[in-house]
């Protein structure tokens, strides 16, 4: 979309922007079209002055944090892209006389650093995401979890950027459920998570470090490396979702430069020059073939953002 002069002007009295920026290098699958304006945010007050910026100017908004849960369109996003990496972390603070810490994070931060640097030190209650790829904002969005753990488990309240303010949200007014939230289900449009606050618990450093080397060996083990996105569906009831692409065999199976991984099957990834079209085409004959064999249903895990991909929706 055009975006005029002044609107830039103000974007940029905000946050340095780049027009036309190419996303596939913002992304861990690596493809994708351009972004109209791509703002880099390095704290969470430049985040919630452009998202209030776009919404007075009514310009669309979409923020990106590690990118390693989106596949982008092959003709980009419209309107302004925000590359937060807003990186403000507390120390764990005691509550009261239970033994509970309270840490606040800005939703910039790598959500596995955050993880590893506090089982590390000591504090038990995200070892499990020692090794998820993404931004603590998507770990929110996604309700991100990993080995019998999510964040659900842990988060207290989030601060959210709104028209009116930054406002205080507890955690159950996200309605989080796995791999969801009220920002999954479109009901948080034109808002945008800035920072959180989750509880840890004291543990043995010892104990924790053994564990999140156990995590570090069960992922190398099972998961590829190279480009990718992540498990791109999610696991239906009772059923994990590599089974049924297994099944129906979808190991390694390629369409153009996007290819399950032979490795671990729930796993799309960019196997060479993959266009966002390819992803939809592999995803979209993943499900036929899954719910003519087996009736279900498919959901992504991974999110398809922006524009273009391919002849059908994706």
């Amino acid at each position: 979309m055009l975006l005029s002069p002044g609107f830039l002007r103000d974007l940029e009295a905000i946050a340095p922007v780049k027009l036309d920026e190419p996303l596939g290098r913002y992304t861990t699958f690596g493809a994708g079209g351009p972004a109209d304006a791509y703002a880099v945010a390095s704290s969470a007050r430049q985040v919630s002055d452009i998202v209030r910026l776009c919404r007075r100017a009514g310009v669309p908004f979409f923020i990106l944090g590690s990118g390693s849960n989106i596949v982008v369109g092959d003709r980009g996003i419209r309107g302004v892209v925000v590359g937060n990496s807003a990186q403000t972390l507390t120390e764990p603070r005691l509550q009261g006389e239970g033994g509970a810490y309270l840490v606040r994070a800005d939703a910039g931060c790598s959500f596995a650093a955050i993880a590893r640097r506090f089982a590390f030190a000591g504090y038990a209650g995200l070892e499990w995401a020692c090794g998820i790829p993404g931004s603590l904002g998507g770990a929110v969005v996604y309700n991100a979890g990993a080995y019998g753990g999510c964040l659900a488990d842990v988060l207290q309240r989030v601060v959210i950027a709104t028209d009116d303010g930054d406002l205080e949200l507890a955690a159950a007014d996200l309605h989080l459920v796995y791999r969801a939230s009220d920002f999954t289900r479109g009901l948080m449009a034109g808002k945008a998570v800035i920072a959180a606050e989750f509880t840890l618990w004291p543990g043995d450093s010892a104990v924790l470090r053994r564990l999140v080397r156990e995590y570090d060996q069960r992922r190398l083990a099972a998961q590829p490396r190279g480009r990718n996105a992540g498990s791109f569906f999610k696991n239906p009831p009772g059923q994990p979702a590599w089974k049924l692409l297994d099944a129906v065999g979808l190991r390694g199976y390629r369409i153009g430069g996007a290819q399950f991984s032979e490795k671990h099957c729930n796993f799309m990834v960019n196997a060479g020059g993959a266009t966002a079209a390819d992803v939809a085409a592999l995803k979209r004959e993943a499900q036929r073939r899954v719910r003519e064999r087996f009736g279900i249903e498919l959901e992504n895990e991974v999110a398809l953002v922006g524009e273009g991909f391919g002849d059908a929706d994706a």
